[in-house]
């Protein structure tokens, strides 16, 4: 019984609408950098090499800035949100230093992930608390989640268990799939573009 379950539950999924975001634009473009996981797009990997130094630059996971990465704007380094947030890390201008280039995507990784050392350590090291933080102000940390903006529960939603897929050694993330068929496809299509990717 549990094989025909199995076995009906694989074929349900394999006849899907759904793309993996492993697989897209396709899987062999992928190029993995030790210390960050295979799971993130091609366009986040395309950054890899500047995550992991960004990342020793202000003692984070660089899986977890890839995180922040990935959900922010897919490695497009022009990226602009409806608040006014740029580049990589979707920075706020506030955050800039007026000769700043918010664009620029060494200043940009480095006010972004600033902010979120700032927030995992007013979290005390929890990285769930730090995504809710990065995403909704450090002043979320320590309230109760139900009083969390909708943006910012979706955001830690998809982030913390991407980020523990990053940190698990996977190949692949179910987690980051749903994400990128949910919101992340249309981004990740405009970063590829962006960056000249196939």
């Amino acid at each position: 019984m549990a094989v025909l379950l199995i076995s009906g539950l694989l074929a349900i999924f394999a006849n899907s609408r759904f793309v993996r975001a492993d697989s897209y634009p396709s899987a062999n473009s992928q190029i993995s950098y030790p210390g960050l996981s295979p799971i993130f797009t091609p366009t986040i990997q395309y950054w890899g090499q500047q995550i992991l130094a960004w990342g020793a630059e202000f003692n984070v996971d660089p899986n977890l800035a890839a995180t922040v990465m990935q959900i922010e704007s897919c490695g497009d380094p022009r990226a602009l949100s409806g608040a006014g947030a740029m580049g990589l890390f979707q920075v706020m201008p506030f955050h800039f230093h007026s000769l700043d280039d918010p664009y620029d995507p060494a200043t940009n990784a480095r006010r972004g992930l600033a902010y979120l050392a700032s927030a995992l350590e007013r979290a005390g090291g929890n990285s769930r608390l730090a995504l809710a933080g990065y995403n909704g102000g450090v002043g979320l940390i320590g309230r109760a989640e139900w009083t969390w903006p909708a943006e910012t529960k979706r955001y830690v939603k998809f982030g913390a268990p991407i980020y523990e897929d990053a940190r698990a050694g996977i190949s692949t993330s179910e987690n980051l799939n749903m994400w990128f068929n949910q919101y992340g496809a249309s981004l990740c299509r405009q970063a590829a573009q962006r960056l000249g990717l196939p």
